[in-house]
């Protein structure tokens, strides 16, 4: 069977992949399918750069508002979500583009990788939340140290996941997760700027986010859901929520807010560097090194 033709357009954070993805589509009769693991959620606006329907140009964008803060929408989710939406988007007669930076739901679905859907267990989940990170990721190096290398120390939700699913398949994540052949030629696009001229896009992205009520933003979203996990996860509320409580000041936040941005966008770049498939578009020398 001839494969369906995607383009996926990818980068870090602040590289201009939404004004990119919305010309590329422009161009070439395509819609939008986001990749961002934040835009999945409503009132998650101002804090994750969603673009607005006005930015969008009338472009039609996927995967984006579709569910609810306090939901854990997981890879597996994300997959058979996108899948769709190609499907639908390929009926119409249009280009499926695939924009965003979050490298593990591009891997699932471009890459073929198999990410295993388990339940959510919720007194589970309570129960390790109880316990400190080093523990936690302690004992993920213990039962799968493959996997272990795959996560950050600090990132306490996904090694919860991690341990939930090893917990209810009885063995190791690095062998449930596998490779399967997927239906997609994909044509990989990357953008970047050099570092300090990423890193201004990043400071200017902060500075442009708290002008808009970035603040506020929080406050609402504090009062309608809670201090939930999703919330208190993401790179942009979580340090306006410090100087909320005051364990920082506004320009202690807003400080950690842009070095927090600039340690992630790293990290997405160290991600897709691995992909030697992407056409970069920007500085490719440097890239490769």
């Amino acid at each position: 069977m001839k494969k369906i033709r995607v383009v996926a357009i990818v980068g870090p954070t602040a590289s201009g992949k939404t004004s990119y993805a919305i010309e590329y589509a422009k161009q070439n009769n395509g819609a939008i399918i986001s990749a961002d693991s934040r835009l999945v959620y409503k009132g998650f606006d101002i804090g994750t750069a969603k673009p607005t329907l006005e930015e969008r140009e009338n472009i039609p964008h996927y995967l984006i508002d579709i569910v609810e803060p306090p939901y854990n929408y997981s890879v597996a989710q994300y997959v058979k979500d996108a899948e769709n939406a190609i499907k639908e988007i390929t009926n119409l007669g249009k280009l499926p583009i695939i924009a965003g930076g979050t490298g593990l739901y591009l891997k699932g679905l471009l890459e073929g990788y198999d990410f295993p859907d388990i339940e959510t267990d919720y007194v589970l989940r309570e129960e390790l939340k109880k316990r400190d990170r080093d523990s936690l990721y302690e004992e993920l190096t213990h039962l799968d140290p493959a996997s272990a290398q795959t996560i950050e120390r600090n990132d306490k939700k996904k090694i919860i996941r991690a341990l939930e699913i090893m917990r209810a398949l009885g063995k190791p994540l690095s062998e449930v997760r596998g490779v399967k052949e997927h239906p997609y030629e994909v044509e990989w696009i990357g953008l970047n700027f050099p570092r300090n001229e990423l890193y201004e896009r990043i400071h200017k992205r902060v500075d442009i986010m708290l002008e808009q009520g970035l603040i506020e933003e929080t406050k609402e979203l504090l009062s309608k859901y809670g201090r939930i996990q999703n919330l208190l996860h993401t790179i942009g509320y979580q340090e306006i929520i410090a100087y909320l409580d005051g364990i920082m000041s506004l320009e202690e936040a807003v400080e950690k807010l842009k070095q927090n941005t600039r340690n992630y966008a790293k990290r997405q770049l160290t991600w897709f560097r691995k992909n030697e498939q992407i056409k970069w578009n920007c500085y490719p020398e440097k890239l490769k090194k």
